[in-house]
């Protein structure tokens, strides 16, 4: 994929300032490549391309017959490309900045309730203590651990599998690597500690090579993959009886921030917590804090009962 050299400083710094990962940056440069080949066949370049061909392109995909998403997203990226030549003097205005993208509803994310999650947890301890051979007993342990950790910190799976052998001995709080390489401090409970200990210890007596990662595998990258962990979930859900398809290490995630929501957390604490660079992902979880309200006006009102 061939890209002009205003995409490609856009891309370059987004990969050196922000951090961008390659699955990022190669995404950036198939819709801006897209939004190039669109501009040449109206003989212009990115660098003298108005409000009105941006229109125009985003009329265009909305003919092909593109979801909204897909059209917000294209527009995202423009917006960004933009927005990155006019800071960086290489135009005299933003001709993007006045284009609304596309009305889209945002779907709810599939959230377990408190009593699924309680069930899912009881049942991945009662595996653990049952009577099993130690290879057996450490992969339950192991388990105990991960819904443990993914419930108590609402960490991504990514981050959670690539945890280094040195979170289990951290007091309070980890240091956890986000995206982006961002850094971020999220608080442990007592279970979450209490699991990793217990995980750590069973390891220990297995006789296993000690490993830097605090979930070691064979694995090329030295961890527990995603994809693995995602089937110790799901091999979980069937043995708690919660439905498998309604579980995943993201919607755990959900699980952690709609939980602390519900019982009076600030929606600025849970972006902190969850990683969000911007507060309007972590917006998706509002319908909770308006049903907090409603409940609040409703029980506290001293008119509410007449």
């Amino acid at each position: 994929m061939s890209l002009s050299g205003p995409i490609a400083l856009f891309l370059d710094m987004q990969a050196v300032e922000r951090g961008a990962s390659r699955h990022t940056l190669d995404a950036y440069g198939r819709d801006l490549a897209d939004f190039e080949d669109f501009l040449s066949v109206r003989d212009h370049g990115i660098d003298a391309a108005s409000t009105d061909d941006i229109r125009a392109y985003l009329a265009e995909l909305t003919d092909r017959g593109l979801k909204a998403t897909t059209v917000a997203r294209r527009l995202s990226a423009i917006r960004q490309l933009y927005r990155f030549l006019y800071a960086e003097g290489r135009r005299g205005d933003d001709p993007a900045a006045v284009l609304e993208g596309p009305k889209r509803g945002r779907p709810l994310p599939k959230v377990l309730n408190v009593d699924q999650v309680t069930r899912l947890i009881e049942t991945a301890h009662d595996r653990a203590g049952e009577d099993a051979p130690p290879p057996e007993r450490l992969r339950r342990l192991r388990v105990v651990c991960l819904v443990e950790l993914l419930y108590a910190t609402g960490l991504r799976i990514s981050e959670l599998v690539s945890l280094p052998a040195a979170a289990a001995r951290a007091r309070d709080v980890i240091m956890v690597t986000g995206k982006g390489s961002k850094e971020r401090m999220v608080p442990l409970s007592g279970p979450a500690k209490a699991a990793m200990t217990a995980y750590l210890a069973a390891r220990a007596e297995s006789g296993l090579a000690v490993s830097k990662w605090l979930f070691p595998t064979a694995a090329e990258s030295g961890h527990l993959t995603r994809q693995h962990a995602a089937r110790e979930l799901k091999d979980l859900a069937v043995a708690a009886g919660v439905p498998p398809q309604a579980l995943s290490p993201h919607v755990l995630r959900h699980a952690f921030a709609s939980h602390l929501l519900a019982h009076g957390a600030d929606l600025r604490i849970v972006q902190t917590l969850l990683g969000h660079a911007d507060v309007s992902t972590t917006q998706i979880y509002t319908h909770i804090l308006d049903e907090r309200l409603k409940s609040m006006v409703r029980d506290l009102h001293p008119l509410s009962g007449e």
